[in-house]
């Protein structure tokens, strides 16, 4: 059963290859259920892995299945190998499971669009990309599957780039990713150095020979490409802009792929984190929480309905490398995990909403959806109550496990990590809550009437809303690019009311609303029987996974204190939003996102630009002037003395004449007789 791991990755990429060939032929709907039975596929071939590693003992469940020899250079030896163990195999299950679900979404989000068939190509190599990067059996295939998730991120995010916003989001996201590129590669270089080898199991044996002084140095350049890969402070500024791909390349970017990982990397690397000094954990604890924290302030003061979920991601995303820098690798898995099904749950539910309000997605111009798009408002309510934390949904359970573990985790710093984890917890109460009140309840904003008091940034209403305004989003799609699928859904005008999606879209919304209910239970906290994952991805973890010592007693008033904090979030967004018994506060600083990212694009467009220019004008007249010149003078010397190269034996004979005789002139002077 073990043997068919290279079928996982397999059918994505042949998904790919028939779609690339044959996509146009296909045509729409085809290429997208093609696409789609590629990934479910590979989902089904990934079960059939998982009951493999079942079968076999805790220590058996590591196998690794070598194709071919890929760079033989001296001591360089690296092949294209899988590794299925319980870390790979967790990721490739929810990892095919949500794509698929977000595929089939898409074969009646993208309807109509004129380029149908190259979204599941890209789709498709995507998911391929993730999955080498989970299954790689060395640092270098993993490094191949990290820079195709990035291309592919760079090709989805500006699917429409017609648009200039779209084409400059994707080049944002390319670029801000090489930063955390270089650090990958560069502790790839070290690992070789250190150690002779990238392949896991070599480098994870000959980790007690590696200077601790080296291990950290490895640590902390891998953090610095999980920080660009996984949006966390200061390179976060990418995934909001990536919202502006069509929503279902938002879903997989920010639940199922390439921002898990980040989270993924450093729970692999354990062995090294753990062999280097302790300021690198502490350091990714105080990064992952900070980032956090900042990213829920932001959250609070956004009214792009997807710009809160790009905020949210960031912010759960923290979540996970807290517990990674405390230790708590399961639970960074765990919350991972449960992240994968609310977070997917909530982009596509806000897809839907953008779909069935004709491509507006400022949420002061919506409201009242509820009774329009039930099944959507019912779902995405789902999704926010897992992410609030409130039990008994999966986000209570994951959410709670990494505060846990921040409490007790015994360091000096534990209690503020953990007070700023619960700060955190109930602004994503405040903010999902305040999302889900302008969107589904209140007055019906796009239908002609003012926004409520409060609505707009600041406090301040929001202008009033003519009934074709709720259009304009859409028709400035088709004007923009008459090929997408925005150009498909029309204006506001073509319907009197919101309309819910149709079920190709509803149907993944219900699945992954009911994972987002029962996830909890791949690991719950009552007794040790039933921590599932914990004991799964034992094998892997080994000592390095925090084992804490903290009383029933302490679990349970921790919980109560966790619970009541998002409880609080949600009151008061419902005091504000619901009931406008209190005046809403959205300071501009926080719906400009503290200005980090103005301030950077300032940056890079002004004192930055001219620094490249300057480094560029270096390089063109300082640097190549003094190669070029050498080169010239040796052509000026190699053009003199060619005139005495002729090719005439005679000339040659007579200089070899004259240089003997001056040889012997000099030689008879010199004689004393």
């Amino acid at each position: 059963m073990l043997d068919i791991v290279w079928l996982i990755p397999a059918l994505p990429l042949a998904g790919f290859l028939i779609l690339v060939f044959a996509g146009r032929l296909l045509g729409e709907p085809r290429a997208g259920w093609l696409a789609t039975l590629c990934c479910a596929g590979s989902f089904a071939a990934s079960v059939v892995v998982y009951a493999g590693l079942l079968g076999e003992s805790e220590e058996g469940r590591h196998f690794t299945q070598t194709l071919f020899e890929w760079v033989p250079v001296g001591a360089l030896q690296v092949d294209v190998g899988f590794l299925a163990d319980p870390l790979s195999i967790t990721m490739a299950l929810f990892v095919t499971g949500v794509s698929t679900l977000i595929h089939l979404y898409s074969i009646g989000y993208m309807h109509g669009d004129g380029d149908y068939p190259k979204f599941f190509v890209y789709m498709n190599l995507f998911v391929f990309s993730m999955l080498m990067l989970v299954l790689g059996s060395n640092l270098l295939v993993t490094f191949l599957g990290w820079e195709g998730v990035g291309a592919c991120s760079y090709w989805l995010v500006s699917f429409w780039f017609s648009s200039e916003a779209n084409a400059t989001a994707g080049k944002k996201a390319f670029v801000t990713n090489r930063i955390g590129d270089w650090g990958f590669m560069l502790a790839m270089f070290l690992a070789f150095a250190a150690v002779g080898t990238l392949n896991y199991d070599e480098l994870f044996a000959g980790v007690e020979n590696i200077a601790p002084v080296t291990a950290t140095a490895i640590g902390a350049l891998l953090f610095l490409g999980a920080v660009g890969k996984s949006a966390q402070i200061p390179l976060y500024i990418w995934l909001p802009d990536a919202m502006a791909g069509p929503t279902p390349v938002s879903a997989l970017i920010h639940a199922a792929t390439m921002v898990t990982a980040g989270v993924f990397l450093m729970t692999r690397v354990n062995p090294i984190l753990a062999a280097g000094y302790e300021w690198v954990p502490d350091m990714i604890a105080w990064i992952g929480v900070i980032t956090a924290l900042v990213a829920a302030t932001i959250a609070v003061a956004q009214n792009d309905i997807k710009k809160v979920l790009a905020y949210s991601t960031v912010s759960q995303l923290g979540y996970m490398f807290l517990a990674v820098g405390v230790g708590a690798y399961v639970a960074a898995i765990f919350h991972m995990i449960a992240h994968a099904f609310f977070k997917a749950l909530l982009f596509l539910g806000s897809g839907s909403v953008i779909h069935g309000l004709h491509e507006e997605q400022d949420m002061r111009r919506m409201g009242a959806l509820r009774r329009f798009m039930p099944l959507t408002a019912v779902t995405f309510m789902v999704g926010w109550l897992a992410i609030a934390g409130v039990p008994p949904f999966a986000g209570f359970w994951s959410k709670d496990d990494i505060l846990l573990f921040a409490w007790g985790s015994g360091g000096a710093d534990a209690k503020a990590l953990w007070a700023i984890g619960l700060v955190t917890a109930l602004l994503t109460g405040y903010y999902m809550s305040r999302q889900v009140f302008m969107v589904f309840f209140g007055d019906a904003r796009w239908a002609g009437t003012a926004a409520p008091s409060g609505a707009g940034h600041g406090g301040e209403p929001a202008d009033e809303i003519t009934p074709g305004q709720a259009g304009d989003a859409g028709e400035a799609a088709v004007a923009a690019d008459p090929g997408t699928a925005a150009a498909t859904h029309g204006p506001a005008g073509e319907h009197a009311e919101p309309h819910e999606s149709p079920w190709l879209m509803t149907l993944p919304l219900v699945m992954l609303a009911v994972l987002s209910i029962a996830g909890g239970v791949i690991n719950l906290p009552f007794n040790d029987d039933v921590h599932f994952l914990e004991h799964f991805l034992e094998p892997v973890l080994g000592e390095n996974e925090a084992h804490i010592a903290v009383p029933t007693g302490t679990k349970v008033t921790l919980a109560v204190i966790a619970v009541v904090a998002g409880l609080i979030g949600i009151a008061v967004a419902s005091a504000v939003y619901l009931r406008r018994r209190v005046r809403a506060v959205e300071p501009e600083v926080l719906a400009h996102a503290w200005y980090y990212d103005e301030a950077v694009t300032a940056f890079m467009g002004g004192p930055g630009r001219k620094s490249f220019d300057a480094i560029a004008w270096f390089d063109a007249h300082i640097v190549d002037g003094a190669v070029n010149g050498v080169a010239t003078v040796v052509r000026a010397v190699g053009g003199r003395l060619r005139s005495v190269q002729s090719g005439f034996v005679r000339s040659y004979a007579l200089g070899v004449t004259v240089g003997v005789v001056v040889v012997l002139g000099y030689f008879l002077t010199r004689l004393s007789f």
